[in-house]
């Protein structure tokens, strides 16, 4: 069986700075025991060789290889102290031996691991021994204990970290399913709305047709009448409930501009500053709606000779578009916000956290600004 637990590089890459660290303080042995340097460093080599990347190859495999390792590893860290004259440089690979057993085995396993390493005192003499024991196995126990919390630390952080994901999982689902209802009840009322105006109108038609030789003119365009005023009212039906249906654009947001430009009646150039870059989807839509808004209103109200629309990549952290026009400009006793398009934009720009800006002054032009968060 593969060990369950996936430990971070970071954590790995530290333990492996500690062992050398610890291998390069070997030669400084200990002032009370004399050290044998060649055999300790060669010694000292195979067991920093192993610590490092026969770790990570443990790792990857199975709890008996990781039971197999520290037993290579104890005992070899015995024979190093033995040689090293009780060096400090050989302790600390023992204790960095206590972290690598946390992140392989049980718990239990770990303390035996730490429980077991202070006995390499056991040949000095019992009351140096007892000292220098007890004092190893403080420092194996709190590196046990602090390695520990290390791997609750971030198993918590890996549990949150899926937990949050599955949430943005349960809100698109969510999302996903407004959506659906929403549509569903925006069939409802094609069916019944829609379908109750092209009724009527394809029965006064019928029954005009019938009577067309034979009815008196008045009553004949009475009915014309009625049918005229229904197809007006299915006319307006279809289109707000294609505006409400409609999906979101498939083309660029700079290629639907210069579409948009195409198709307004005062001469219209677009503008594009900066490198193009693919931008959220709602924020493409809500600038797309800005300029469609802004277009809207130099038709009817700007009386102007050209408009500019204006996509500025130049930041990288907004996405600005302006709207120009050299038209008449907003009278002084006209506020900024008024007509309903223009509140609405308001709305839904500052759901994304942008803002929209209305500059003008009577007889110089319109500029509308709208800044929106990349």
């Amino acid at each position: 069986m593969v060990l369950g637990v996936q430990h971070s590089g970071g954590v790995q890459w530290a333990l492996s700075v500690l062992t050398v660290i610890a291998y390069a303080t070997l030669p400084l042995g200990s002032a009370s025991y004399e050290q044998e340097l060649v055999p300790t460093l060669l010694v000292g080599l195979v067991y920093a060789l192993i610590a490092i990347f026969g770790f990570q190859w443990v790792q990857r495999r199975g709890r008996a290889f990781a039971v197999a390792y520290a037993c290579v590893q104890v005992p070899l860290g015995f024979l190093l102290f033995s040689l090293s004259g009780a060096a400090v440089g050989a302790v600390l690979l023992l204790v960095v031996l206590v972290s690598q057993s946390v992140l392989l085995l049980p718990t239990p396993g770990a303390a035996v691991v730490a429980a077991v390493i202070p006995l390499i005192h056991v040949n000095m003499d019992w009351p140096d021994g007892l000292r220098e024991g007890l004092n190893t196995l403080a420092v194996t126990t709190f590196t046990l204990v602090v390695t520990l919390l290390l791997v609750r630390e971030q198993r918590a952080r890996a549990e949150l970290a899926a937990a949050n994901e599955q949430l943005r999982g349960y809100a698109a689902q969510a999302e996903q399913l407004a959506t659906t209802q929403e549509r569903n009840r925006l069939a409802r009322d094609i069916h019944d709305g829609l379908g109750h105006h092209l009724t009527v109108v394809q029965m006064l038609l019928q029954a005009a047709r019938a009577v067309i030789g034979t009815a008196d003119p008045d009553r004949l365009d009475s009915m014309l009448a009625k049918a005229q005023d229904q197809s007006k009212q299915a006319l307006a039906e279809v289109r707000r409930s294609v505006a409400a249906l409609r999906e979101p654009r498939s083309e660029p947001l700079v290629d639907a501009l210069r579409a948009l430009a195409g198709e307004a009646v005062v001469p219209t150039e677009v503008e594009v500053h900066g490198a193009a870059r693919a931008i959220r989807a709602e924020v493409e839509e809500s600038l797309f709606r800005a300029a469609q808004e802004g277009l809207t209103n130099v038709r009817k109200h700007a009386g102007a000779s050209t408009a500019t629309v204006v996509l500025d990549f130049d930041r990288d952290d907004v996405v600005r578009l302006e709207v120009r026009d050299d038209g008449c400009g907003l009278r002084e006793d006209v506020p900024p916000d008024a007509g309903y398009g223009l509140i609405g934009l308001r709305e839904r720009v500052a759901n994304l956290g942008g803002q929209v800006a209305v500059d003008s002054a009577a007889g110089r032009g319109l500029t509308l600004t709208v800044e929106v968060p990349a």
